[in-house]
């Protein structure tokens, strides 16, 4: 159920129900010359449709997508377009306070672009304080990895932007919007990095600043040559797999422990 089929009263009727509503959030931005700038949108879009599909009896609605995010690694790359990290916190804070004023209490912010959390978890939790509302931060890319699936552990590690993960769900996901023959082994500073010092990395325990440009002069990072369509169907299903379960434990959650208003120090 896509909120912006809905008409008002059915929102009204919906709120009824304690849905959750869910927020894809995205980013248009350069992801090599493998893959297109729809990348994050294409990849985050599919994940919730796949992840309603097993969710018919979960009263919930998704929201239209949060398209541009916070990109600004990639601006040195043609085609990016950014918010400001403050723009894009607002404008969630802003879209959850049209939720809030329709009565509903849950939100699952499904996010598919790594330079959106830091907005995010700011959003996140000034909704919470602003408006008592549950707000679930659901990353795919912090998911559990799945099990069977035969990439290296370099890969997981520093396939961080346009690698054989992305490109392998967008085999699956837009086949047509795969230029197949551009497909290269986009090698990562990380991986120097992991051979020459102790503690910091694009990732990790200790990561450091860092734009796409930094860390690849392509401004990508991983081996898309490891990805095929069979692989990006198994991430799919494993990775939507995941987001129902996340929006599940959303639907159960007590909110009213949220609710509660501290009467002693």
């Amino acid at each position: 159920m896509k909120w912006h089929d809905l008409n008002s009263p059915e929102i009204k009727a919906l709120a009824s129900r304690d849905p959750v509503a869910i927020l894809p959030v995205a980013g248009i931005e350069q992801h090599g010359p493998h893959l297109p700038l729809s990348t994050d949108v294409n990849i985050g879009e599919g994940l919730v449709e796949a992840a309603v599909t097993q969710l018919e009896t979960i009263p919930l609605v998704v929201l239209p997508t949060q398209t541009v995010g916070a990109s600004l690694e990639h601006v040195t790359f043609p085609g990016t377009l950014t918010l400001s990290p403050q723009s894009l916190e607002d404008a969630l804070v802003g879209l959850a306070s049209g939720l809030h004023a329709a009565g509903l209490r849950r939100l699952v912010l499904s996010n598919s672009h790594g330079g959106n959390k830091a907005a995010i978890d700011s959003a996140a939790l000034r909704i919470r304080c602003e408006f008592t509302m549950l707000v679930v931060k659901a990353h795919y890319f912090r998911f559990p990895r799945p099990s069977g699936v035969g990439l290296p552990d370099t890969e997981w590690m520093h396939g961080l932007h346009g690698g054989a993960i992305e490109t392998a769900m967008m085999m699956h996901l837009k086949p047509d919007l795969v230029r197949t023959d551009e497909l290269q082994c986009f090698s990562s500073l990380g991986e120097e990095l992991e051979r020459t010092l102790a503690w910091i990395r694009p990732e990790g325990v200790a990561p450091f600043a860092w734009t796409s440009y930094d860390l690849n002069p392509q401004g990508v990072s991983g081996d898309a040559t490891l990805a095929t369509a069979e692989l990006g169907s198994r991430l799919v299903e494993h990775y939507a797999g995941v987001l129902a379960e996340v929006v599940r434990d959303a639907h159960a959650f007590p909110i009213g422990h949220l609710e509660r208003r501290q009467t002693e120090v």
